[in-house]
């Protein structure tokens, strides 16, 4: 029995959903783009724990190998929103997302 099996499962979907939601609220109610970003950030956390703490108790290194995955896609993610932003910032000296509706035509 591993150390993460120790822990009961519901453990695991619950501190995984509480943080899920923390990140569904900081997306809805935050107007700050970087805090956004790290709101998608803590949402695809909690999805790689929960992928993580179900492979280990099925004894299946499959949900592992998708958490490389969701991490790689979440860094390419990263480095690109990151980009954006550093361009809207250049531009407008802001980052908060009300202020973007002045950019268009």
């Amino acid at each position: 029995m591993s150390t993460i099996q120790a822990i009961p499962l519901n453990w695991y979907i619950l501190l995984s959903a509480v943080l899920f939601v923390i990140g569904v609220l900081g997306v809805l109610y935050r107007r700050n783009a970087i805090i956004i970003f790290m709101s998608v950030e803590l949402m695809l956390n909690a999805v790689n724990l929960l992928l993580t703490a179900f492979s280990s108790y099925r004894g299946d290194s499959a949900g592992q190998v998708f958490v490389f995955f969701i991490m790689a896609v979440a860094a390419a993610e990263v480095a690109v929103g990151l980009a954006i932003l550093i361009v809207i910032y250049r531009n407008t000296s802001s980052t908060d997302i009300n202020f973007l509706n002045k950019l268009k035509w």
